[in-house]
């Protein structure tokens, strides 16, 4: 493509964006928001779509966690507002009636791959065989509506260390947060009939219940930043860390997993879904911006490229759907076809 078609061709896109939904500012360069866990995926996926020579920008990734980004994404229609929303869960209810509420009306949900929360410690540190309750038990304020009091893991299960706890974990904004909490925080605290039946009869309650972590320093949030937890967890070998699968993957020189019900976190048993931590990867979609922004379209197309088996985002540790999955998300992908919000909660 020449010089001056390019200009052209921007120059209308300009234009298209800054009358989007009437908001003002145009952008000649993608912008993704969202999940820590996704950004290094998409970052790989960025660089690949800035070599394909149709002289495109490279698109900026931001992580800001995935329920910080949701709220950018969600924000409205134009230039000053992202086109990607990066998520390591699925959108919620709530979250989709904002964007609706914001004019972000037609949102197209891919399925990029799947992961898993990860539990691990140093390699010099003790080996711990967990399970949801035991990690419930540490790091709920209120496990079972009590005030927490445990020191260590052995106040916890007489089975694990004579050791504090100290964890390390995703922040409140954060889609891994929202997952420990659905996957590992609930399963513990639902083993108490009382505390099942409460989901049903009070679910805020439950929620909190169930899902609010620790102040006293027993957990701390690392702002979503879960390298810092890697090296967190090297300065001391009693610390636990809870991320994506991906970042204990490329650390696995210095870390170990930790066993959650007896099932070791890795390729194989997060791919089956037999790892209780495992947990679908996504990418949100405004439609509105296709055509508008240069090259989303391009780029969105870019992800099915890469996703396959032996594809770069398999080498750099994302887990691989099955090839129903491939073909299911590949086709949304290239329809654009847009979500439909009635199975979401």
């Amino acid at each position: 493509m020449t010089l001056t078609a390019r200009f052209l061709l921007v120059s209308v896109a300009a234009a298209l964006l800054s009358g989007c939904g009437g908001q003002s500012g145009s952008r000649d360069q993608i912008r993704a928001v969202g999940s820590s866990t996704v950004m290094p995926f998409a970052k790989l996926v960025a660089e690949e779509f800035a070599k394909g020579g149709a002289g495109f920008k490279a698109p900026i990734i931001e992580g800001n966690g995935t329920g910080g980004g949701m709220k950018l994404f969600c924000g409205g229609v134009g230039g000053q507002f992202p086109d990607i929303e990066d998520a390591s869960r699925r959108i919620k209810k709530s979250e989709y009636e904002e964007c609706a509420k914001n004019g972000v009306k037609d949102v197209v949900e891919i399925q990029v791959g799947i992961d898993g929360i990860a539990f691990a410690n140093s390699k010099q540190g003790p080996v711990m065989a967990l399970t949801p309750l035991d990690v419930y038990k540490a790091i709920a304020a209120n496990p079972f509506g009590k005030p927490n009091t445990a020191k260590t893991w052995h106040d916890v299960n007489p089975a694990l260390p004579d050791q504090p706890i100290m964890v390390y974990g995703p922040a409140t904004i954060s889609g891994t947060r929202d997952a420990l909490k659905e996957l590992i925080l609930f399963k513990g605290c639902d083993t108490d009939a009382a505390m099942k039946a409460l989901k049903d009869s009070d679910k805020d309650k439950h929620d909190k219940v169930c899902g609010e972590l620790r102040s006293d320093g027993a957990y701390a949030d690392t702002s979503d930043n879960y390298n810092l937890i890697v090296q967190k967890l090297e300065a001391n070998p009693q610390a636990v860390g809870i991320f994506g699968y991906s970042y204990l993957e490329s650390n696995a020189d210095k870390l170990q997993g930790l066993t959650m019900s007896g099932i070791a976190p890795s390729y194989a048993t997060i791919a089956d879904f037999t790892y209780p931590g495992a947990r679908p990867l996504f990418i949100y979609v405004k439609k509105a911006h296709i055509g508008a922004v240069p090259g989303l379209a391009e780029f969105v197309a870019t992800w099915p490229k890469l996703w396959g088996k032996d594809g770069p985002l398999a080498k750099a540790g994302m887990i691989v759907m099955t090839d129903d999955l491939q073909a299911k998300n590949s086709k949304i992908a290239g329809d654009m076809s847009l979500l439909d919000p009635s199975g979401l909660k």
